[in-house]
């Protein structure tokens, strides 16, 4: 702690190197503003043709193509996945990873608004674009499918893609205003049971009825989630059990999800849950099978140090101020939290009016509001970008002339 009467003032050359930064951080925003109108309408193309998990390719190639258009070197598809982009540029020591997302929801359409996370990851790229170098930076732009169902980040990530990244960012359009966002971990779970087919009235004893099965594990879920922790999560849906009320099902299946916490609590509910089927098959003779059919969601981190230059950039754009709330959605960029230092922050684009998966926010996703956000985030994110980079460097790299704006 530096004693009462010595603090130290700036050097010429720490006072240079603020300046310097500044200057940065006005031609970035100002390349962003000259950005405005692709990037609305990249998000509004996105937003009209709604592509599901891992069906994505329209709107990652339309990411993609308007950064290879300003200079970025574009691989996709990437790392494995069909769907996905990797888009880097500038050579400084630091490595800022930018997360787009652009699934939809089945039967709803962009009703999460992952266009505008998608618009607003390529306006924070294209704003850094013609500095990174001078700001220390490398920008890898990342095309991040199956975000609703698939968790294609944690594919992303165990395939290599955020491999020497320094930071990774994203922003989220929500009905509120959340700098230090907070997710639950998510698992999910397919059930399959086999039973035996046999007439209900001729020879019932000889069956196994599958549709039983399932019934007992719900009973027992039901009785198990009594002794749950308050912020764990069970919950789903049956898929099939039986077509015809004179045949015992020989086949019914279901699919869960678990929700907890933290990430080392989901392997505790997992095995609890798990065994409640498993208790249905041994009540009624039945086989059960249990599948992942997607990696495990984590629980999101935030980094103190991205969280503190967001906020005060965010404040600086004239955002609302950040509410406190508890978690309240799953991402897999809990994922890459959990490796990467990272920062998800949401930003209002109802007022309350409306949240993500409800149809009224398809609408809200086009809103002013929402496209103002789109372009605040992309500033925003870039800012934030800048200033790790300043500190993990010491300022602003370059010559003593400021960048035209």
């Amino acid at each position: 702690m530096t004693a009462p009467g010595t603090e130290r003032s700036a050097t010429p050359a720490e006072e240079m190197a603020d300046e310097r930064l500044g200057a940065l951080r006005s031609a970035v925003r100002a390349t962003v503003a000259q950005h405005t109108d692709a990037l609305l309408e990249l998000s509004r193309r996105i937003h009209a043709d709604p592509e599901t998990a891992f069906e994505e390719h329209r709107s990652a190639a339309l990411c993609a193509e308007l950064l290879a258009a300003h200079g970025f070197e574009v691989t996709a598809p990437a790392h494995g996945l069909e769907t996905a982009f990797r888009a880097t540029i500038g050579s400084g020591p630091v490595t800022v990873a930018i997360a787009c997302e652009y699934d939809a929801l089945p039967g709803l359409g962009h009703a999460c608004g992952h266009n505008l996370i998608a618009a607003a990851g390529v306006g924070a790229a294209l704003g850094l674009a013609p500095y990174a170098d001078e700001l220390g930076l490398t920008v890898r732009v990342l095309g991040t499918p199956a975000e609703e169902r698939g968790a294609g980040k944690a594919l992303l990530l165990e395939a290599g893609a955020f491999d020497g990244v320094d930071a990774a960012m994203m922003v989220h359009p929500c009905p509120f205003e959340l700098a230090d966002f907070r997710s639950f971990a998510l698992g999910t779970l397919d059930v399959t049971y086999t039973g035996r087919s046999a007439h209900p009235s001729l020879n019932p004893h000889e069956g196994r009825n599958a549709a039983d099965a399932l019934t007992v594990a719900q009973v027992a879920l039901g009785l198990l989630r009594q002794q749950l922790p308050p912020q764990w999560r069970v919950h789903g849906v049956t898929t099939a059990a039986g077509t015809a009320p004179n045949l015992i099902p020989d086949r019914a299946t279901a699919t869960y999800e678990i929700r907890a916490l933290a990430a080392e609590d989901l392997r505790e509910l997992r095995q609890r849950v798990e065994d409640c089927f498993r208790a249905g098959a041994l009540a009624t003779g039945c086989e059960v099978t249990l599948e992942r059919p997607e990696p495990d969601y984590l629980d999101f981190r935030g980094d103190p140090e991205l969280l503190r230059l967001w906020t005060a950039n965010a404040r600086e754009l004239g955002r609302a101020e950040s509410v406190e709330r508890p978690p309240f959605a799953c991402t897999d960029m809990g994922n890459v939290s959990h490796v990467v230092p990272s920062i998800h922050p949401v930003l209002d684009i109802s007022g309350g009016a409306c949240g993500p998966h409800e149809p009224e926010f398809v609408a809200a996703a086009v809103s002013p509001a929402a496209e103002q956000a789109l372009l605040d985030g992309a500033v925003g994110m870039a800012w934030t970008a800048a200033d790790f980079a300043a500190a993990r460097t010491g300022g602003a790299a370059g010559t003593e002339t400021a960048p035209a704006v």
